[in-house]
């Protein structure tokens, strides 16, 4: 049984939107109530430019708007925007209504005590839960798989203080290439 409270619409929609070909072009035939011949349209539609992928986009929209309804459909399609279209815009550009409406997007409270003291980049990732642990933290921050504020983190030692705060109130956080947190600082 599907249910709209198991996820978020933002996480619901880039799971779709993530899918391979092959599996796109098999649930869309499924999971949608698309007639045959506009999904075959779709389909041969994609084939002719994969890498823009229509398929991908058309099954995320049916099925979210199905399961989380067209509110949350084209919220899910502004968030995704907000942190995908623009990637290499500074985060400084996300205005503080871009930063609080972003559907779906992990938001976490932290202790603005902490940051206006400095704290490491590794300590912050497992304080806020991003990470379970330091070593976890340590190993991604390595890997060059973290960013903050839509700037790569790369160095294990790197202290955060209220100098990067967005707004004066918020850290982007990117895990990974698709996993976003909003580090709220109070």
């Amino acid at each position: 049984m599907v249910d709209a409270e198991k996820t978020t619409p933002y996480q619901f929609y880039q799971f779709w939107l993530n899918s391979s070909d092959e599996d796109a072009e098999k649930w869309i035939k499924i999971f949608t109530m698309l007639s045959m011949a506009e999904t075959f349209a779709v389909i041969e539609t994609h084939k002719q430019d994969a890498g823009k992928r229509l398929l991908q986009k058309r099954l995320a929209e049916e099925v979210t708007k199905f399961v989380h309804g067209e509110d949350e459909l084209q919220n899910a399609i502004a968030t995704t925007e907000k942190l995908f279209a623009n990637a290499n815009a500074p985060a400084e550009s996300l205005s503080v209504e871009d930063l609080e409406n972003m559907e779906g997007v992990v938001k976490i409270n932290f202790d603005r005590n902490i940051i206006a003291e400095s704290i490491d980049i590794v300590s912050f990732l497992a304080e806020t839960k991003i990470f379970e642990s330091k070593g976890e933290a340590r190993k991604m921050v390595q890997a060059n798989g973290m960013s903050i504020n839509r700037n790569k983190v790369s160095d294990a030692l790197m202290n955060l203080d209220s100098s990067f705060l967005l707004h004066n109130r918020y850290l982007l956080v990117q895990k990974g290439k698709k996993n976003y947190y909003l580090v709220i600082v109070e």
